[in-house]
């Protein structure tokens, strides 16, 4: 029965994006980053967003993060509507639901690996000593218990962005915006990256949405979104299974009596 239960507890999307765009005025051009995007994610998914610079993928992290107002639709998150908070309110959603994973590590150079991760739990009032001990927990949990009392600049950057794994999760966010997290890395370090991420969303039983330009990267991924020029062009599931193909299956089911 409990198995039964986080079956359907994945199945209901966490996320719900209708008719989407946004619109850019540069001079006397309208330029539209987001075209009419709509989609789901579901519970405990691992989702890429996928597309070359310019599609609008990082246009469309940010309105999902609430960086971004959209210019039209709608985006609920958690059964919240993100387009209509104000910027005060859109602080204390992110401080409570959501946690970061940037390219560029952002970690603090003057902080070692544990104060690194545990710095966004300042921003909700949690005690030292209990700041200490989530974020060994997390440093523990990427395996980097031998580099927990090193400053970035000791660490390579795979290890760097292991702790900005560990400062994502931290905050125990539903869900976890990646924004081309392994772009500074090799590709052996971006895999194991991904490999890290993907074990982190099955076993932490996460969301998480990352944005990449990278087609082999985003193969980890549970859900994957293309998109171009502001438009969803394909969406694939876990099985390979194109978002046409699963609706066929449904209708089949369905002629079948299944």
């Amino acid at each position: 029965m409990a198995e039964v239960s986080r079956q359907k507890d994945r199945s209901k999307p966490v996320i719900v994006v209708k008719d989407l765009y946004k619109v850019y005025r540069i001079g006397e051009n309208r330029v539209r980053a987001l075209n009419g995007v709509s989609f789901s994610i579901n519970r405990g998914e691992f989702c890429a967003i996928v597309g070359t610079s310019g599609s609008g993928k990082s246009t469309l992290l940010n309105m999902l993060a609430g960086l971004e107002k959209p210019t039209k639709g709608e985006i609920i998150i958690t059964g919240e509507h993100m387009e209509t908070k104000n910027e005060n309110q859109l602080v204390r959603f992110r401080r409570e639901h959501i946690g970061f994973i940037f390219q560029s590590f952002n970690l603090m150079g003057t902080m070692n690996a544990v104060e690194n991760v545990a710095l966004p739990l300042t921003f909700q009032g949690v005690s030292k000593r209990e700041r200490t001990k989530r974020a060994k927990k997390m440093v523990h949990m990427v395996g980097l218990d031998k580099y927990w009392d090193h400053r970035p600049n000791q660490m390579s950057g795979g290890q760097q962005q292991r702790v900005g794994v560990a400062r994502a999760l931290v905050v125990n966010p539903e869900i976890i915006f990646a924004d081309e997290p392994t772009g500074n890395l090799d590709s052996n370090t971006s895999r194991e990256i991904m490999s890290l991420m993907q074990n982190v969303v099955r076993e932490q039983k996460r969301t998480l949405i990352m944005v990449t330009h990278d087609n082999t990267l985003a193969g980890f991924a549970d859900k994957i979104i293309r998109i171009v020029d502001g438009k969803i062009v394909d969406m694939v599931d876990n099985t390979g299974n194109t978002k046409a193909e699963e609706e066929k299956s449904k209708e089949i089911a369905v002629e079948k009596g299944e």
